[in-house]
């Protein structure tokens, strides 16, 4: 990966791809480590303000069932082609997908998709571990698009649009970022009993 000097992303984009699965698969593994916990463990909060394992993925489906669809449906319509190409991350697509880093700062969620105070079990996780194989699946599909031209609408405009390449980077960061956060909460929930 490479930063030009206005800090906008350029990468390859098999190799960008290839990271982006990594991920996804780390996310997927670490949600099925999840189920092996009670319901009781997944819902315990660290603390009142805090989000428990169960709210912090619910969060992530929240947004799944927006950008999955919305990415389906711009492949779909995109063109295929099968040369080499880089990835060059937009401004706004990098700085959002920076923001969702896992050691980003914290933020305000829109209350549409914060789930505190939902009733949530397992099927929350089982949710989440099918929404990343959707995202594997769209991720190979991507491989014969170029990822600069194809646009998705975002969750919080539907005037803005951004590479495809960065909409699948801010999902796909925002994910790792909250199961860190799930996978902390059990554990400082059990630290605390």
């Amino acid at each position: 990966m490479v930063t030009s000097n206005r800090g906008v992303m350029k990468n390859n984009q098999k190799e960008l791809l290839s990271d982006l699965k990594n991920r996804t698969l780390e996310n997927r593994q670490q949600a099925e480590e999840l189920m092996a916990l009670s319901e009781t463990q997944l819902n315990a909060k660290p603390s009142p303000e805090s989000w428990s394992a169960l709210e912090a993925i619910e969060h992530l489906n929240r947004y799944g069932d927006f950008y999955i669809p919305e990415i389906k449906k711009r492949l779909n319509k995109a063109k295929k082609e099968d040369r080499q190409r880089t990835f060059k991350s937009g401004l706004l697509g990098n700085k959002f997908a920076k923001m969702m880093l896992p050691d980003a700062k914290e933020m305000q969620t829109f209350k549409v998709m914060n789930p505190e105070g939902s009733e949530l079990d397992k099927t929350v996780l089982k949710t989440f571990i099918e929404q990343q194989t959707q995202i594997l699946d769209l991720l190979d599909r991507s491989e014969n698009v170029n990822m600069n031209k194809v646009k998705t609408s975002i969750s919080i405009s539907k005037w803005l649009k951004l590479k495809l390449g960065d909409t699948f980077r801010v999902v796909i960061y925002h994910n790792q970022r909250h199961i860190l956060q799930a996978k902390r909460a059990t554990r400082q929930a059990e630290k605390a009993a």
